[in-house]
């Protein structure tokens, strides 16, 4: 029975627009270091990045971003952060809250922070894989939650971390964490690293938007030996492993290696 290793990270949410906004929440991350695998077309989904709350009245949450789909696996898309508008979004993490809203559920991972209801309205960061979001504090606007490292490449990698939450001006916003966007300081909120899973960062003050969340990322790591493949943005070897990178949607198709041998060798003859 041949396995292999799989890496399925979705997209983060868009951080919300406004005074102090959320940062959008990371992506689902989850890793399997052994999963059953057959030679067979396998299909792949990537999620996108949510979009982050746009920079006109009324203020806007961050959408959701999508959910990843790799053999066998769903991972959930990040919550994107809260706005002017109410409560941040739930998701596998969920956004960061403004100071006049509640933070949604985390289903997956962590919750946003909250803010603070005193200028200069400091924002809560978005969720992280691997921690909450921090909240808001002071003239101090939360960081994202932090997010996951990996090495199913042979080099390790950060995914699904939370995005920065905004503040107005007199604050200092907060940061993205594994690519995650920053908040802005009455600015809007930056975009965050594509393929890593991470939240947008929130806006800062009135008709600033909130930044895009990082698209998501599907990793496959199979026995050199047991198959050849079709299919994937990048790929590579790690020791005895073959990964292959998908950054958007497509098809990995796994080719028996004896049978790919054994084709070769008839056209050969």
């Amino acid at each position: 029975m041949a396995t292999a290793k799989r890496l399925v990270v979705a997209g983060g949410g868009g951080g919300g627009s406004g005074t102090g906004a959320g940062g959008g929440g990371a992506g689902e991350f989850a890793y399997d270091a052994s999963v059953t695998v057959t030679a067979q077309a396998y299909s792949i989904t990537v999620g996108d990045g949510g979009i982050g709350g746009d920079d006109t009245a009324p203020a806007q949450n961050g959408t959701n971003g999508g959910d990843s789909v790799a053999l066998g696996k769903t991972s959930v898309g990040g919550g994107g952060g809260g706005s002017e508008a109410g409560n941040s979004n739930s998701g596998a993490s969920s956004g960061g809250a403004h100071y006049g809203g509640s933070v949604g559920t985390a289903t997956a991972g962590n919750e946003g922070g909250t803010g603070v209801a005193s200028s200069p309205y400091p924002g809560g960061g978005g969720g992280g894989s691997s921690a909450v979001g921090v909240n808001g504090s002071g003239s101090v606007a939360g960081d994202g939650g932090a997010g996951t490292s990996n090495s199913i490449t042979g080099s390790s990698s950060d995914y699904a971390g939370g995005g920065g939450a905004g503040v107005r001006a007199g604050g200092t916003a907060g940061s993205g964490a594994a690519g995650g966007g920053n908040g802005g300081v009455s600015l809007d909120g930056s975009n965050a690293t594509a393929n890593t899973g991470s939240g947008g960062g929130g806006g800062g003050t009135d008709n600033t938007g909130g930044g895009t969340g990082g698209s998501g990322v599907v990793i496959v790591a199979y026995t050199t030996s047991e198959f050849t493949h079709t299919g994937g943005d990048s790929t590579g070897t790690n020791g005895s492993e073959t990964w292959v990178q998908f950054n958007s949607d497509g098809t990995l198709t796994l080719i028996d290696a004896a049978s790919s041998t054994f084709v070769a060798s008839m056209q050969i003859i």
